[in-house]
C-alpha cells in the first residue's frame, strides 16, 4: 500500500493586499512575472517527484494569495503537472482557494474540467461596510454569483471562509453573515478571529481601528457556533465547521502531523522526518536558485508534543490508542494529567479514549496548551 500524501501549492498573486494580511501575496503583475514563476513551480513540481515514488497523493490544495486571480488556463495547467508526474488517487480532494469575482463562470468550467473537485472561497463578511474597513474590493452580489456559477460549473464541495472581530462588526452582524452564507449552502464554513499581524496595515493603525471589545468577539464565537450547528454544520476543529462528510480532508493531515510537500514562495513542507520552509523571494524561488530558510530533523520528543497540540485543535481531540500506536508509550502516563487539571473548570473532557477541549476550552487553548507541553 502506498504512504499517503499532501501537496500544497502557494500562488502568492492577488488582484490587490487587505489590510490585514501577512500572508507571502504580492498584487498580481501583468505578463512575464506570473508566467515565470509557474514555470518555476512547474520546474519545482517534476523535479521533487522523483521523491515521492513510494507516495499517492490523496489531497492537493493551491492556496495564496488568490490562485484564481491567475489568467487563462493557468490552474489547469499547473493540475495537469501534478497529475502527470504524481499518483494521484482517484478520489484525491483537489481544493483551489477563491476570492469572489463577476468573471468566474468561464475559469470555474474549465477547472472543474481538470479535476479540481474544490472551491475555498474567501467571504469574511456580507457587509459592505465591514467588507470595505478590510480592504476587500467585493460585494456580497459578488459572492452570491461565486457560488451559482460554481455550482453551475459543476462544484458541490464548497467553504467560505468568514472573520470575527472586525471593525464595525457586532454580534448581531456576524450571525447575519452566518446566516446569509448558509442560505447559500456551503458544505464547509471556517471562522477566523482576527489577529492584527506585525508589518500589516492594521498594525500600524491599531489603536484607531473600530474594533469590538473581548466580550463582543467572545459572543460572536460561541453565538457563532450555536448557530452553525443548529443549521446542520458540525464544528470539526477550532473555526471549522462541514456538513457530514465535508471536513477538509488537507487541513486534516496539518491537525494530524501527517506528510505533506509544499511548492513555491513561503511554502512549508512536513516530510521524511524533517520540516522545511521556503523563503518569501520571489526573485529567488523563479530563478531556481535555493530558497529554503529552515529544515530541521523533528525530534521523537518533540513529535509528541507538537502532535498532542494539533489533534487538541480537532473536536474528537487526542485518541489514545493511535497515540500509543504511533509513539510506543500511554497517552495518559505522559500527558494525561496534565490535561485532567482543567476537566473540573470545564476546559478539558478526559474520558478511557482519550482527551478533547471543550468549546470553552478551544476558545482558550493556546493558553492551556503552553501549560500543558513541553516546547
Amino acid at each position: 500500500m502506498k504512504k499517503r500524501l499532501g501537496l500544497y501549492v502557494h500562488i502568492p498573486f492577488c488582484r490587490s493586499k487587505c489590510l490585514y494580511c501577512d500572508f507571502c501575496s504580492f498584487p498580481r503583475p501583468a505578463g512575464e512575472p506570473v508566467d515565470a514563476y509557474l514555470a518555476a513551480l512547474e520546474r519545482d513540481l517534476i523535479q521533487k517527484s522523483d521523491l515521492c515514488g513510494e507516495y499517492e497523493v490523496d489531497t492537493v490544495y493551491f492556496g495564496g494569495g488568490t490562485p484564481t486571480s491567475l489568467p487563462g488556463e493557468r490552474l489547469p495547467r499547473l493540475l495537469d503537472a501534478v497529475t502527470r508526474h504524481y499518483r494521484v488517487s482517484s478520489d484525491a480532494e483537489i481544493t483551489a482557494e477563491c476570492n469572489p469575482t463577476t468573471e468566474s463562470r468561464l475559469l470555474f468550467h474549465a477547472m472543474r474540467a481538470a479535476g479540481f473537485n474544490r472551491l475555498s472561497v474567501g467571504v469574511q463578511s456580507v457587509h459592505e461596510r465591514e467588507l470595505k474597513a478590510l480592504g476587500r474590493i467585493h460585494s456580497f452580489s459578488d459572492v452570491e454569483k461565486t457560488f451559482i456559477d460554481a455550482c453551475a460549473a459543476g462544484f458541490s464541495n464548497l467553504s467560505a471562509d468568514v472573520m470575527f472581530g472586525i471593525p464595525h462588526q457586532t454580534p448581531e452582524s456576524f450571525l447575519e453573515t452566518l446566516e446569509r452564507l448558509a442560505a447559500l449552502h456551503p458544505t464547509h464554513l471556517s471562522a477566523y478571529g482576527l489577529q492584527i499581524e506585525e508589518g500589516t496595515p492594521f498594525h500600524r493603525m491599531e489603536n484607531r481601528l473600530p474594533l469590538p471589545d473581548e466580550d463582543a468577539a467572545e459572543r460572536m464565537y460561541f453565538e457563532g457556533i450555536a448557530l452553525l450547528q443548529s443549521l446542520g454544520y458540525a464544528q470539526y476543529e477550532i473555526s471549522n465547521f462541514a456538513k457530514k462528510g465535508y471536513e477538509s480532508r488537507h487541513n486534516l493531515k496539518y491537525w494530524s502531523c501527517d506528510e505533506y510537500l509544499g511548492f513555491g514562495v513561503a511554502a512549508h513542507s512536513d516530510f521524511c522526518g524533517e520540516r522545511f520552509g521556503n523563503s518569501r523571494d520571489l526573485d529567488a524561488y523563479i530563478e531556481g536558485r535555493e530558497i529554503t530558510e529552515e529544515r530541521e530533523s523533528i525530534s521523537f520528543e518533540e513529535r509528541k508534543n507538537e502532535y498532542v497540540m494539533l489533534r487538541m485543535r480537532l473536536s474528537d481531540g487526542v485518541r489514545a490508542a493511535e497515540y500509543e500506536a504511533r509513539f510506543g508509550e500511554s497517552f495518559f502516563d505522559t500527558f494525561g494529567a496534565r490535561l485532567k487539571k482543567y476537566e473540573a473548570s470545564g476546559f478539558v473532557r478526559v474520558t478511557e479514549e482519550g482527551a478533547a477541549f471543550t468549546p470553552r476550552g478551544m476558545y482558550l487553548s493556546n493558553a492551556i496548551l503552553s501549560d500543558v507541553l513541553d516546547f
